[in-house]
């Protein structure tokens, strides 16, 4: 026996699946309000950048940053991987439709990130402290920087805050 609170089971039809593929289409279209762009579903993650130029990025076994703010310290140990350059490869025309290619090419250098997910986006004190494979720090550097929000895509959609370190001539600098 079927209640009258039942119901049977609703088929798509062709007008159901059209009108709801119409409907979702200009949701789509509409963007956001006041036809700003949307943000991507990029994440940017919070923390420090360090950039170690060649010859420096030879000397160096391991890195490490301590940063300070507010009377809170964090330090971390930074994994640091080899770094390269874009080389050029040329395009296959000159139209709008030609294809350029570029290759990776090891530069000598080494860069890591230091995940800081409290980060603020105000003043930090911040020492760099890189060691030679004997453990020996041979730069033990103390820095002032202000980390600023990362925008992957679009001004309006922040989603880290992040700073930069680079190592160039035995002295780190903020970028």
């Amino acid at each position: 026996m079927v209640s009258r609170f039942e119901h049977a089971p609703a088929r798509a039809t062709p007008f159901r699946t059209a009108a709801l593929g119409a409907v979702l289409l200009a949701l789509a279209a509409c963007g956001s309000e006041n036809g700003a762009r949307p943000c991507a579903l990029v994440y940017s993650p919070t923390g420090i950048s360090i950039d170690i130029a060649a010859p420096d990025a030879s000397r160096v076994s391991s890195a490490s940053i301590r940063a300070c703010w507010g009377g809170t310290c964090r330090t971390r140990h930074v994994a640091l991987h080899p770094s390269s350059t874009s080389v050029p490869l040329g395009c296959d025309g000159d139209g709008p439709d030609s294809a350029c290619g570029a290759s990776a090419s090891p530069d000598g250098g080494r860069h890591g990130f230091a995940a800081i997910t409290d980060l603020p986006a105000s003043p930090v004190q911040v020492t760099l402290t890189l060691r030679d494979r004997h453990h020996r720090a041979f730069l033990d550097q103390e820095l002032r920087l202000t980390p600023k929000p990362a925008h992957p895509d679009n001004p309006h959609c922040a989603t880290g805050v992040q700073a930069a370190l680079t190592v160039a001539n035995g002295q780190a600098t903020a970028r």
